[in-house]
Order: C-alpha cells, then sequence, then structure tokens
C-alpha cells in the first residue's frame, strides 16, 4: 500500500470512529433525556392479596418507599398530595423521604394530606445521609456503601413531623394498631443497608379477640434476604420493603439489572413469595417514587406508589 493510500484509509477510520462516537453520545443523551422524563411519570401500583381473616371487609394498604425529595420537585409534590384521594386504610412508608438537607418542610407539607390517615414508617440510610456523587457503574460491583464523614440530614425533625401526624415510628421496635376493627401486629427494624437492624419480636397480648384473628406485618426499607428470613420464620403474615428502586435503569424485556443488595433481581419490584425453612409469606418491594438527585434518571422503571388491597382468604 502506497502511502496515499494509508492516509486515505487512516482518514476514512477515523471518520468512521467519529461518526460510531458521535451516534453513541446521541444515542446516550436520548437516553438520559427519556430518563429525566420517566422518572416524573408516577403511578400507583394495585396489587390484591388474600391474607385476611374470614369475614373481614377489604383493607388498602398504600406502601410509599424512596421518596428522595429535594426542594423544588413541585410535580411530586402535588402527585404525593393527590394520593390521599385514594382514602387508604394505613400508609406504610419504607424509608429513604430525603436526598437534601433542606427537603424536610417541603416533604412534610406535601405529605400533609397523608398524614390524616393512619400510619407506620421506619428510615434508610437517606433520611440519615444525604446522597453524594457516584459513578452508577459502581452499583454494578455490589450494593452502595456509605462513605466517611457523610453529610447528616435532620432525620430527627422529619421522624418528629411523621409523629406529630399521628405515624407510628417502628425503628427497631414493635406496635399494635386496632384498624377497622382489626388487630395489626407491626414489627419494624431500622435500616439493613447500614446494618442497623435490631429484632424487637411482635406486640404481646391481645385485645379480646384470638390470636388468629391478628395480622402480622413486618415493615423494613431494604429487604437483605437475612432480614426476610427473620421475618418469615418469625410467622409474619406480609412484608414490606422498598430500598431497590426496582433496580431503577432496566431493560426492557429483562428488568433490572441491581437491586443494591443480595435480592435476586428479578426480586426488585412487585408482589413476590419469599421462602425460608419452610415457611412462605409474601413480599412487596416497591420501586420508589424517586432517586438520588445526583442519578435522577429512570428508563423502564416508572416511580409508584403501591395500593395493596388486602382481602379475607378463603374458607376452607
Amino acid at each position: 500500500m502506497d502511502t496515499g493510500s494509508l492516509a486515505d484509509s487512516v482518514r476514512t477510520a477515523a471518520r468512521a470512529l467519529a461518526v460510531a462516537a458521535g451516534a453513541g453520545a446521541a444515542a446516550g443523551a436520548a437516553a438520559f433525556g427519556y430518563g429525566l422524563w420517566e422518572k416524573n411519570q408516577f403511578i400507583v401500583r394495585e396489587e390484591s392479596l388474600a391474607i385476611l381473616p374470614h369475614g373481614r371487609k377489604p383493607f388498602r394498604v398504600l406502601h410509599l418507599s424512596d421518596i428522595h425529595f429535594v426542594p423544588g420537585q413541585h410535580k411530586k409534590a402535588a402527585w404525593l398530595e393527590s394520593l390521599a384521594e385514594l382514602r387508604p386504610d394505613l400508609v406504610v412508608n419504607t424509608g429513604d423521604n430525603l436526598s437534601h438537607v433542606k427537603a424536610v418542610d417541603p416533604l412534610l407539607a406535601a405529605l400533609r394530606p397523608l398524614l390524616e390517615f393512619p400510619g407506620v414508617f421506619v428510615p434508610g440510610s437517606n433520611d440519615y445521609f444525604a446522597p453524594t456523587l457516584k459513578n452508577p457503574a459502581a452499583y454494578l460491583r455490589g450494593p452502595s456503601k456509605v462513605k466517611p464523614k457523610p453529610q447528616e440530614l435532620d432525620w430527627p425533625r422529619l421522624r418528629s413531623g411523621f409523629g406529630m401526624g399521628g405515624w407510628v415510628d417502628l425503628t427497631n421496635r414493635h406496635q399494635s394498631l386496632i384498624l377497622n376493627g382489626m388487630r395489626f401486629d407491626f414489627s419494624g427494624v431500622d435500616d439493613p443497608h447500614l446494618n442497623r437492624e435490631r429484632y424487637a419480636g411482635w406486640p404481646r397480648g391481645t385485645v379480646n379477640q384470638d390470636a388468629q384473628d391478628h395480622l402480622r406485618v413486618a415493615v423494613i426499607h431494604a429487604p437483605y434476604q437475612r432480614v426476610l428470613d427473620h421475618f418469615t420464620e418469625a410467622g409474619a403474615d406480609l412484608l414490606l420493603a422498598g430500598h431497590t428502586h426496582g433496580g431503577q435503569i432496566c431493560i426492557p424485556g429483562y428488568g433490572a439489572l441491581v437491586s443494591n443488595c443480595d435480592l435476586p433481581t428479578w426480586r426488585a419490584k412487585g408482589l413476590n413469595a419469599w421462602e425460608s425453612n419452610g415457611r412462605t409469606t409474601p413480599v412487596n418491594v416497591s420501586g420508589g417514587i424517586g432517586t438520588s438527585r445526583f442519578a435522577p434518571v429512570r428508563i423502564a422503571c416508572r416511580p409508584e406508589a403501591v395500593l395493596l388491597t388486602l382481602t379475607p382468604r378463603e374458607s376452607v
């Protein structure tokens, strides 16, 4: 090959690489733009589960998780306010409400209509600590970690706001509530993602009811297998969790690439049965409502609240 032909080949190859790079950049920009749009396409996923004692009326649980609120998120705030129109019998908040040091007041304002309903809650790591900028590819190597000396968030004030609104704090504690004439026994833990879970067991005693007329509900943030195993073996009737964001960036037809914990990715969102030591318990993992403010996109994984309608078991 002569010098002129070699130069022409080099120029042709360079142009091809430039075109490919430009196409890749354009595709990346289009995907990022779509992800910015999808993160505000809020939905309510509806599920039904027959676990109530025979003869009970349907009971509606609104499951919220991973709001990751940032001041100025007006669409998210308006949607959260509108959820009160569902008139749930119970609100369950499974943590990661914050994503900014100034988010407490606007978040409480957005949730104020829902605080009119009975509720329970546990915290996630992003209620304690602000998110930090990180390489999204790092999630492919395993669950995220809190960096040394993280910026603390005002969790005590948010917890106080929830409590003054009537919601019950289940952080490493249990509580019984009579709701629609039925006893619900709750047990919750602090965030397993931070290794803070401590098991308080179930409430003791009865309230003029047969023990079989109780419903045991476990409330956690991050659905690590060790925690799901514990509550399943402890006799929970229902487990509610969040944390995973449903994968946040999913592949259509395949699903989540990561769960940000040791939960299998196919369980990163949805209502499934968890089995441990011969027992089986339904677990609902919320796909979450928000994102870290440093990764504000969702792809094939729309932000969701979950309306779970509990119905009576079939009579034997």
